[in-house]
């Protein structure tokens, strides 16, 4: 089988300024929370709130020139034309439409598609739950030798028991209510309140009483969009009346990414003398999520607070200030404490010299914002009463179905592409008419604005940090495992042992022949290591080498070495071990934990000094010690070491096995429950080991799901498995194979997509379709994350794909 081996790689960048490198991230940088007061001209406190302000990393030792930032990291998250599953994917095309009741009486809706994934002849199952408490959105591979039922579906989506099983309902018109349910995501399209602010102004009355902007306003305002005339405007109105001209004759509109955005400009809605409230104008922007503050003065003087602004319903505001002198934008965001992080973080110093660089990453902050404001308990409960509502609302019209033959009462797991033979004619008509009420259903929400298009007609280009670079276009073996060494990558493979991977430039290099089938491997160039678990079963052994012994073996072109030429390599007492783990932070002591069926074996090495190396032995093995052993009552699946703050009696290690990833404390062996898994089924996929602040968190990702927990260090006999704010879950919409950090980013692999995500939040940023996609490696290194994926589809070969 022919392989393309590619590189995603995630270059340098302003993820880089926030010290996202190795495993280490921080949410300072989303900025922190302080409790905000205004006070009147004679200093009585008028209102307080708690806000996250974000003003740039404090960070001084940072070398920064104004201008230089990079863009790598503005990314809308959520996108909706990667979220919008109905519209996008179901909407005027032939799918299936289930209802049914789960154990609790609540009332479901399930909606299945077989689609071609991008257009990339990929074709797979996409699947939506529609419940009071939300949608879930999963993938499923297609197989034309096994059949998928319904019944399997909701069993992913962790449904197993029901009140009514579901059926299948015939009534075209269901598309019309599914896409109402779909649109209560939120709107595809935004109104943003902007503000204009004097120097020395301290209230909102003395802001909303500005009759006119200044020139420098004006600027800020053209820079934001195009000066539109409401009367007769034809697109998105933001609420803004576009026929009798209460609401103001002209306002600022502009379309970013597919999204249309209206802007409620304070000097352009309706002036009162009469009324130094201004009303008017208080009611648009004071009912915004989302507003900028355009205030005029330098630094020195006053600024802005959100505490100035009497309004229960703006969480987010975007203080901006020009300075003319360097032509220059600064930036500041407030957030109301209960709003979610957000991105793309601000720049330390938040300062922009690039206009139109700064237009993008506004906008995307102010969208980003608002999205992430409507996940906030005000408005997600709000939200799910609403869906709570429309669901049942719909269940109760259907129910009179029941007796019509308008839901199909077909078995609960027939497979979902196949038509009753039966009245095959009759099934033909049904879906030409399903699908003709689904396309004008389609036409008029995109003529309506209301569309999830990923149409971009504004915004920078930009190189993406997942491009990928092709690294080998055709390799002729399944590739096992691997690792990077240097610019090449050392690959085990089955049938030919283990390569090393030059490029394109130069052809493969022989390093083990195929005694030595490698099951894992890690490539340590500090260290001057090659760790591998070499064959399976009872036979299955660590094995330790120097790097600079096999790179002179290749040098002087010695024969290609063998399991009985690397018999002084073995770790003699691993012996049976069927998967290792290493610590990831190699500042401390290499520390190894082999599983040897349920058993832990802790393995650590030597300081060099104590050790051979001295002698300038060959084999390594004489440097490393044993520990101790740790039993467990199930072999481990997964395992993680986790760094303590001391690393004196506080390391860990992180187990998964049945239904549960467990913490063992690696000085006593005690275990802790860290998270148990509700799931019939479940399928570990990673533990990964990430720090914040330096305190060790991990990733815990089984199924469709990823959990971030915060783990507390050992201290004594206090429980170390504390709930914590910071903790939080997201789904992944197709089950990875394998996951790699690569900060500010956590991608998945699948079958045949990398689904792209950020580490503080979860949220979605992009998914590459790769076809038959298998990752072979990953590597984090000084300034960028490199991971290498295998596309064995022999379309891809050759190619350069973007990732």
């Amino acid at each position: 089988m022919h392989l393309s081996l590619t590189v995603p790689l995630c270059y340098s960048s302003a993820s880089e300024d926030l010290g996202c490198r190795r495993g280490d991230f921080s949410r300072k940088h989303y900025g922190s929370v302080e409790l905000l007061i205004s006070s009147d001209a004679d200093g009585a406190i008028q209102r307080a709130g708690r806000f996250r302000v974000e003003n740039g990393s404090s960070d001084e030792t940072l070398d920064y020139t104004p201008g230089t930032w990079r863009r790598t990291d503005v990314h809308l998250e959520n996108p909706e034309y990667h979220t919008r599953w109905f519209f996008k994917y179901f909407l005027g095309k032939v799918h299936q439409n289930y209802v049914g009741t789960d154990a609790e009486k609540n009332p479901f809706y399930l909606s299945v598609v077989l689609s071609d994934q991008n257009n990339q002849r990929v074709p797979q199952y996409r699947a939506i739950l529609w419940r009071k408490t939300g949608t879930l959105k999963i993938s499923l591979p297609y197989s034309p030798t096994k059949t998928l039922s319904v019944k399997s579906i909701l069993s992913a989506m962790n449904m197993d028991r029901f009140e009514k099983g579901p059926r299948e309902i015939l009534n075209p018109e269901i598309q019309k209510d599914l896409l109402v349910l779909e649109e209560q995501e939120g709107s595809v399209n935004f109104k943003f309140g902007v503000l204009y602010a004097k120097d020395g102004q301290l209230t909102d009355d003395e802001m909303f009483s500005n009759e006119t902007g200044s020139e420098n306003f004006d600027k800020f305002l053209s820079l934001l969009g195009d000066t539109i005339t409401l009367q007769g405007w034809a697109g998105y109105r933001g609420g803004l009346d576009t026929k009798n001209d209460t609401t103001g004759i002209k306002s600022i509109y502009t379309v970013y990414q597919g999204h249309e955005l209206m802007f409620h400009v304070s000097t352009m809605l309706p002036y009162s003398k009469e009324n130094k409230q201004q009303v008017e104008r208080k009611r648009h922007i004071g009912n915004d999520i989302v507003t900028i503050v355009f205030q005029e003065g330098d630094d020195a003087s006053s600024s802005f607070k959100p505490s100035m602004i009497r309004s229960h319903f703006t969480h987010i505001f975007a203080l901006v200030r020009y300075n003319s002198q360097n032509d220059s934008y600064r930036l500041k965001i407030f957030s109301e404490e209960s709003v979610p992080l957000f991105g793309p973080p601000l720049p330390s110093p938040p300062v922009f010299t690039d206009h139109q660089e700064f237009r993008d990453f506004l906008l995307v902050k102010l969208i980003n914002g608002e999205k992430a404001t409507l996940e906030t308990p005000t408005f997600a409960q709000k939200r799910q009463r609403t869906l709570d509502m429309l669901i049942r609302s719909l269940y109760q019209d259907l129910m009179p179905d029941l007796h019509k033959n308008m839901l199909n009462r077909r078995s609960f797991s027939d497979v979902l592409p196949e038509s009753p033979k039966s009245a095959r004619k009759k099934e033909e008509a049904r879906q030409a008419e399903f699908v003709r009420i689904g396309q004008a259903l389609k036409l008029k929400t995109i003529v309506r604005g209301d569309a999830p298009t990923s149409l971009v007609t504004t915004g920078l280009c930009r190189k993406e940090p997942w491009e990928s670079q092709l690294f080998c276009s055709t390799f002729p073996y399944d590739i096992v495992c691997a690792d990077s060494w240097g610019q090449s990558v050392l690959v085990a493979t089955d049938a030919a042992g283990v390569m090393l991977l030059d490029g394109e430039s130069l052809p493969p290099v022989h390093v083990f022949d195929r005694t030595m089938v490698v099951k894992q491997m890690h490539v340590l160039e500090p260290q001057d290591l090659l760790i591998t678990r070499t064959d399976k079963g009872k036979d299955a052994r660590l094995y330790v080498f120097r790097l600079s012994t096999i790179k002179k073996g290749l040098e002087e072109r010695q024969l290609i070495r063998g399991k009985c030429d690397s018999r002084e390599n073995k770790l003699e007492k691993t012996k049976g071990c069927h998967l290792y783990s290493i610590n990831t932070h190699h500042g401390s002591e290499l520390r190894i934990v082999a599983a040897i069926r349920n058993k832990l074996l802790l393995i650590t090495r030597k300081h060099p000094r104590f050790s051979a190396v001295a002698t300038g032995a060959d084999s390594p093995v004489e440097e490393f010690q044993y520990i101790r052993e740790i039993c467990l009552c199930d072999p481990p699946v997964v395992m993680s070491l986790v760094d303590g703050p001391t690393g004196e009696n506080d390391n860990m290690i992180c187990v998964a096995y049945k239904h549960q990833f467990d913490l063992i404390n690696e000085s006593t062996g005690d275990a802790y429950r860290l998270h148990h898994a509700e799931a019939n089924r479940v399928n570990f996929v990673a533990a990964i080991d990430v720090y914040e602040d330096g305190e060790a968190g991990l990733l815990l990702c089984y199924n469709y799901i990823c959990y971030y927990k915060k783990v507390c260090p050992f201290n004594g006999s206090t429980p170390m498995i504390q709930s914590n704010t910071s903790d939080f879950h997201f789904s992944w919409n197709q089950m990875p194979n394998a996951i790699v950090c690569a900060f500010p980013y956590i991608l998945a692999f699948t079958t045949d997509s990398i689904e792209i995500r950020l580490v503080v939040n979860g949220n979605l940023v992009y998914t590459a379709v790769v076809p038959e996609l298998q990752l072979a490696a990953s590597r984090v290194c000084i300034n960028d994350n490199i991971s290498y994926p295998l596309n064995k589809n022999p379309q891809w070969a050759g190619q350069k794909p973007f990732l």
